[in-house]
């Protein structure tokens, strides 16, 4: 769909009548409600142009819902007002924008509604086009997903009920009684309810009861309406409703609230069988009808309990099958004589597809009818059945179903050329999101683990394709084939991913595994030449061992593609497999093996590669091969090997983890299993809910001073002692009781809220000024506090954090709290990115944590900002460093008591010196300075009789003061402690010696040395297996960026160890995250939209009402820039310092305003462009943007404090190229900080924010709420956005912004005279007036004005003082690096991308 422009939206028919009936601009002279404006507006808007999308967003933009077609619904709406709310719901679905918040604003006419839907939906008269009964099936669908809505599940729920049983046939009812028999009491209440209904409540709940099981006949009597392949032509509305309803049923059977009853009802229609032998199965219109009704199948025989909702065991699903043939068979042996042998046969010879026809064709169709009857498949009455219907119902009932566990491991997990190209499965990049697809949704709700596994595999599976399918496209487009005259296949073009292979060759295909009929192991050789330059040679040789490789088979490529075309028919593509590197072969043909020791060099440029293919695949492509005779071996055809960039390889690996999570018996915790999948009480995981909650908390350093805690629990009772000093730390114990008033009084009951505290010392941990504890310096706030409280309990802790309140602070607090609380827990760190990762692990360890017991996994630790080392292997050498310190601690120790021999030699020689010379010595000292009752202690003899006095000759003299006894006495315990400290890390240190491996002592610290471990959740997904091999283990869990990490990886590391006697052993949950700012990123759109696959885990448990702590301080932006966001939350204020700082308390240098929205108008005539598909660019909005940049550079404001950022990748490689060309070289400019995009900036921010909005005929996807609240929240001090005004001004969700952005003038104003730095305070303007700038034009005379004036003032003071310069040469210097760096959302292109191929051949050099 092309976008609209703003003109066409301001000249538009239904913009003029949105200004004379309910645009919010015109509100004060709208005319009175006319129902025949609703009518006209449809029949003619969106009927007549066959719900064109372009008329229903101009509608849906205007706010038509919100302001005129919904306030005014009533009992006598008519059949266009009815389809008007439906379309523009339907449309804001689309959008992926909120849709219910104007019903549930208004909620009065949601029931009469609803009923005139419903009546709608079931309509017989043909009122409806088949097109509106498909908007109104999708309507259905969005109210069935959306039961997260209070007024919309009230709303359906009798649809779903137990009521809905009474539409089975007695026979029918009895049989499903058997199974379920204690859904005959709810039969008896629904029986009793109706008694106590007459009149129109009778009607509309026997309407209600009966609804989908009359929309289900509908749709069956639509469905044989459709001609046989050879009568005719198909009505491409009426396979849309049918593609549409089959999703409709996909979603009631995969959500349990929804399934429990009506799987029951669904299976009495015998929906399934009737789709599978309808004649549109049989159609090539059908294809996606047929994928969709597969995805059907599945979830209507899913394995679990539709009572109990839990799921079935292999052993449960066997049982229930052989339960159901031995009915069967009982039947038969009393009614149907000829059908003795099926009587008496085993059930396993009987259960297949063929057998069961076999038997079955022995009886005639009278016959066949009393079966069907007597086994209760139909409906009695029904005789409309035929034979072939009748013996496939038989065969679907009692037929073996394939379990779901072997189809999986069946499954190969490398994408083929039948599904990578397969726009059903795996759409293209152009989704629009009207379209059904056959693929599974991520909902609230999941049936079981297995299915909220499969369902993620299939995604992850699919969208891996879809990016899989990006780089084979570009490469083989690169490689450009062309067949030669002898058939064989040259390129032309080159492409550094891959290289023709010269040979291909299966070495090795292994027996099967027993009980398995695939081969354990199947490899190949594969040989290129690598006659490329060196750099590109030496990727290729880097290969490592369980990289992915992708083998294509190129054959009959046209000589002038189409690139618009079917691209594997245009270019050949006739298979695509995948493999895993293996190694590379040396000269001896041996696989030269990863490790320390350099590679061998190999002459010349062939080199042979040996990979694993995929077992699964191999086997099938031969079972292929044998079947059809004639068919080509595929593994002969193979011409081209493709490698992938590393960061975009992983696929493979998370696959086989969630294979391996859902084959393996996954053990969640009991206590978050339910939350998972969306059921029972959402707050029970909660720690107030919990029978594990701890009522004394120790809080360590969180407090600063009492008077801190005192204000970090308002509407508490702090009880302490006044006569002891509190000074932290402090022990809080809380105690919440409901006591019960009087029956007079007013409230039912009062909770008292007391906290009991106490204060302690921590012992002295030795003389040294080093030994003293790192402490925290955060005054948090209450509500901080309460995160940080609910982080130590254990349970599941979420915690909203809007931008710039402290979520990094909060969750190290949360961490060291446990870690000195529980030492013997271990903690797991896991953020999305190695940015964020290193952001908390350095703050870690500006806290009293002690170094051994950080370890940092995964690559990304050489980012962080130390010159420690906390890799694996970087932590092991640690250990032994600070070994051999101790040891000489040791040594020396040995040395001031006299000790004769090699004490210090080894961790063992210091474990017995400690046991026999230390501790003996300590014993001694202590009975003789202990006090004791009636025995009196010389202060003098605490310091004379301490042994150890030249050991710590080193520490501040004196020792001791001599002041008092207990004073004394402490510094006695302290040196203690720091000499007990040394042998106690030695002890944990003797492992390292006794292990002599780099490997085995990196794995010994990651499975028992380490107590805080960091990681990246893609780490975890890819090490899953290694890690849980090792036995690694934890109690606790801490995610930031939880709203940025895709569900699954979200799950996977919860289970990145082994239960313990069936259980899993962790204890709490920490998720911090922010729903409100953008979601994972997932590049194809129809798996963002329709399958709702950006959806994280952590905004699904605040979707079903998991309870959160939302921090409500910022401490980032001036209160002013707040304000453009702090709406999107329920109580975000200001921290004291964004009013007290000086940076906050003087305004922007040169500006009249600290934020302000910059209307820019077409620059010579051209607003946004599209140079390439989505690729949106606009040349004023840069040259605008970067024009105020030099302006900012020009009055003193610092590179470093400026980012540019956009809401494009096409804007943002344009304002790189502008900078470069207008700045980069000047001293007097540089470069910006940053220039990148929006969600890539997401976690960053800067002093001063310049943005550009880029649209100018439609909004884009900045509708999406979350996006404008990252892009108004990166800026400290300065905010300025350029924007087409009127385009986004009136856009709903944007309002609250926008609202206050137009309050202040929409061209910019500025003060030149004004420097940096200024002292201006905050809220009062600049002196005279200011210089409004009209244009991007008037900018850049601006600029080139104060520019000119620079240098000539630069000018007249080097002239000035030339003369008193010393003699020399003038050295042009390089413009100073400003920290400049330019995000990319995908890596740098390939040489190339845009010209020829410039010396990518290596050439020889001269002789």
């Amino acid at each position: 769909m092309k976008a609209l422009t703003v003109d066409q939206i301001s000249t538009d028919r239904l913009t003029y009548l949105g200004q004379q009936y309910w645009s919010p601009e015109t509100k004060e002279s709208h005319s009175p409600y006319d129902p025949q404006v609703i009518e006209d507006i449809y029949e003619t808007e969106v009927k007549l142009t066959d719900f064109n999308i372009k008329r229903i967003v101009v509608l849906e933009l205007s706010q038509y819902l919100e302001n005129y077609v919904w306030p005014n619904y009533s009992e006598n709406a008519s059949r266009a007002h009815v389809m008007s709310v439906v379309v523009l719901i339907n449309e804001k679905f689309r959008e992926r924008v909120p849709a219910w918040s104007s019903f549930e604003k208004h909620c009065e006419p949601f029931p009469v509604f609803l009923h005139h839907l419903m009546n709608a939906c079931l309509d017989n008269e043909d009122k409806f086009t088949l097109k509106e009964q498909t908007c109104m099936v999708i309507f259905l669908n969005h109210l069935y997903n959306s039961i997260e809505s209070d007024l919309i599940r009230n709303g359906i729920s009798h649809t779903v009920s137990y009521n809905i049983l009474e539409c089975l046939s007695e026979g029918q009812l009895e049989h499903v009684l058997r199974d379920f028999p204690n859904w005959a009491k709810a039969l008896k209440r629904t029986a009793r309810h109706r008694k106590k209904l007459q009149g129109e409540e009778l009607e509309k709940f026997t309407f209600d009861t009966k609804f989908l099981f009359n929309l289900m006949q509908q749709f069956l009597k639509r469905l044989m309406s459709v001609p046989k392949k050879d009568e005719g032509d198909v009505e491409e509305d009426l396979v849309h409703y049918c593609e549409r309803f089959l999703e409709l049923m996909i979603d009631l059977e995969s959500q349990l609230p929804t399934r429990r009853f009506f799987n029951t009802l669904f299976h009495s229609c015998t929906l399934i069988v009737k789709c599978e032998l309808s004649p549109l199965a049989e159609r090539d219109e059908g294809k996606l009808f047929m994928q969709l009704l597969h995805i059907l199948k599945i979830y209507a025989q899913f394995e679990i309990n539709d009572n109990t909702g839990q799921p079935l065991t292999d052993m449960d699903v066997m049982k229930y099958h052989y339960d159901q043939v031995r009915c069967l068979q009982k039947i038969a042996f009393q009614k149907f004589p000829q059908l003795r042998q099926l009587t008496f046969s085993n059930i396993a010879s009987i259960d297949t597809e063929q057998s069961l026809k076999k038997h079955l064709s022995q009886l005639d169709d009278e016959d066949l009818h009393t079966l069907i009857k007597l086994l209760h498949l139909v409906a009695e009455g029904d005789t409309s059945c035929d034979r072939g219907f009748l013996m496939s119902l038989i065969v679907w009932k009692y037929q073996k179903r394939p379990s779901q566990m072997e189809a999986i491991n069946r499954m190969p997990l490398y994408p083929t050329e039948t599904i990578i190209w397969d726009d059903n499965i795996v759409p293209s990049e152009y989704f629009s999101g009207d379209a059904c697809l056959a693929l599974p949704k991520l909902n609230l709700q999941f049936l079981t683990l297995h299915d909220y596994l499969l369902r993620n595999f299939d995604l992850f599976r699919l969208e891996s394709t879809y990016e899989i399918r990006q780089d084979i496209e570009d490469v083989v487009m690169r490689l450009n084939p062309w067949e030669a005259e002898d058939n064989s296949i040259l390129f032309r073009g080159w492409a550094r991913m891959a290289q023709p292979i010269v040979r291909f060759a299966v070495c090795e295909v292994a027996k099967p595994n027993v009980g398995e009929d695939k081969p354990s192991r199947v490899r190949a050789d594969i040989t290129v030449t690598l006659s490329v330059r060196r750099d590109i040679k030496s990727e290729w040789e880097a290969l490592r061992k369980h990289d992915v490789c992708l083998l294509i088979s190129i054959c009959h490529p046209k000589q002038y593609p189409n690139l618009d075309g079917y691209f594997p028919e245009e270019f050949g593509v006739k298979y695509v497999r995948g493999c895993e590197i293996e190694g590379m072969l040396d000269e001896n043909g041996r696989v030269i093996e990863d490790g320390p020791e350099p590679k061998p060099e190999i002459k010349g440029d062939v080199r042979t590669f040996r990979v694993w293919l995929d077992c699964n695949q191999y086997k099938i492509d031969m079972d292929e091969m044998k079947n059809r005779q004639g068919n080509e071996d595929v593994y002969e055809t193979f011409n081209i090997l493709m490698r992938r960039k590393p960061k975009e390889n992983n696929f493979k690996a998370v696959l086989e983890t969630i294979r391996d999570l859902m084959t393996t018996r996954s053990v969640v915790p009991d206590w978050l299993l339910d939350i998972i999948l969306g059921y029972g009480d959402p707050g029970a995981a909660h720690y107030s809910k919990r029978d594990t909650v701890l009522s004394t908390l120790d809080f360590n350093d969180t407090f600063l001073d009492f008077e801190h805690l005192k204000e970090s629990f308002p509407g508490y009772t702090i009880d302490y002692d006044p006569k002891t000093e509190l000074i932290p730390p402090f022990r809080l114990t809380f105690d919440e009781q409901n006591s019960t008033k009087r029956e007079n009084d007013t409230d039912e009951g009062k909770t008292s809220k007391i906290i009991s505290v106490s204060s302690y010392v921590i012992p002295s941990r030795g003389p040294y000024p080093y030994t003293v504890p790192r402490k925290n310096t955060v005054r948090f706030t209450p509500t901080q506090i309460e995160a940080i409280r609910s982080g130590m309990q254990p349970g599941l802790t979420m915690v909203v954090g809007p931008p710039g309140t402290g979520k990094t602070d909060v969750a190290v607090q949360i961490i060291s709290n446990i870690y000195h609380n529980n030492p013997r827990e271990r903690t797991l760190v896991v953020t999305h990115s190695n940015q964020a990762l290193n952001q908390l692990f350095e703050k870690i360890m500006a806290l009293d944590v002690d170094e051994r017991h950080l370890l940092r996994l995964g690559h990304g630790e050489e980012a962080l900002e130390t010159e420690k080392d906390f890799s694996r292997y970087g932590r092991v050498n640690y250990v032994l460093g600070k070994r051999m310190e101790l040891l000489e601690e040791v040594t020396r120790l040995k040395e001031s008591l006299g000790v004769a021999g090699e004490m210090g030699a080894s961790c063992e020689t210091a474990g017995y010196f400690f046991l026999q010379h230390i501790l003996a010595r300590w014993e001694r000292y202590i009975s003789k300075v202990r006090a004791v009752p009636g025995k009196a202690v010389n202060v003098e003899d605490v310091n004379s009789l301490f042994p150890f006095h030249v050991f710590f000759s080193n520490a501040p003299q004196p020792l001791f003061k001599g002041e008092s006894y207990e004073e004394d006495m402490e510094i006695a315990l302290g040196c203690y402690r720091y000499i007990e400290n040394i042998f106690t890390q030695l002890k944990e240190f003797r492992a390292f010696e006794m292990l002599r491996s780099g490997l085995d002592r990196t794995r010994y610290l990651l499975v028992k040395e380490a107590k805080i471990i960091a990681m990246t959740c893609t780490h975890a997904a890819l090490k899953r297996r290694e890690l849980v091999e090792l036995g690694f283990q934890f109690d606790n869990i801490l995610m930031e960026e939880s709203a940025q990490i895709l569900e699954i990886e979200t799950f996977i590391p919860l289970l990145l160890q082994n239960p313990e006697d069936g259980r899993n052993r962790l204890k709490r949950w920490i998720m911090i995250g922010d729903h409100h700012q953008l979601p994972p990123v997932i590049k194809n759109m129809a798996f963002q939209k329709f399958s709702n696959m950006e959806q994280s885990l952590f905004t699904r448990f605040v979707r079903i009402g998991v309870p959160t702590i939302e921090l409500d301080a910022q401490g980032r932006a001036r209160p002013s820039i707040c304000a453009l966001y702090n709406w999107r939350y329920r109580n975000l204020g200001n921290l004291p310092h964004v009013t007290a700082w000086p940076e906050f308390r003087v305004g922007n240098g040169g500006f009249f305003h600290d934020y302000q929205l910059i209307n820019v108008e077409d620059l010579q005539g051209k607003g946004e462009t599209e140079p390439r598909k989505y690729f949106y660019q606009n040349l004023g909005e840069a040259e605008y943007m970067v024009h105020l940049y030099m302006y900012m550079r020009l009055l003193g404001y610092p590179a470093d404090k400026i980012s540019l950022l956009t809401t494009y990748n096409g804007q943002k490689e344009l304002l790189r190229d502008v900078v470069e060309q207008r700045c980069a070289r000047n001293p007097l400019f540089g470069r910006p900080h940053k220039i990148s995009t929006v969600d890539k900036y997401q976690g960053q921010q800067n002093d001063y924010i310049l943005l550009s909005l880029v649209r100018t005929k439609a909004v884009g996807h900045l509708r999406d709420v979350r996006r404008l609240v990252v892009a108004m929240s990166r800026a400290r001090l300065g905010l300025y956005i350029f924007a087409r005004t009127s385009l986004f001004k009136n856009c709903y969700e944007l309002q609250p912004a926008f609202a206050l952005l137009t309050k202040r003038p929409m061209k910019l104003h500025v003060a030149p005279t004004e420097r940096y730095g200024c002292t201006r305070p905050m809220g009062t303007l600049p002196e005279g007036k200011p210089r409004v700038v009209q244009d991007v034009t008037d900018m850049s005379v601006l600029v080139h004005e104060m520019y000119g004036d620079m240098c000539a003032a630069y000018q007249q003071l080097f002239s000035t003082s030339k003369d008193s310069a010393a003699p020399g040469n003038l050295s042009i210097q390089e413009p100073a690096d400003t920290g400049a760096r330019y995000d990319s959302d995908e890596d740098t292109k390939e040489k190339g991308d845009e010209g020829m191929i410039v010396n990518e051949i290596e050439t020889p050099g001269p002789s």
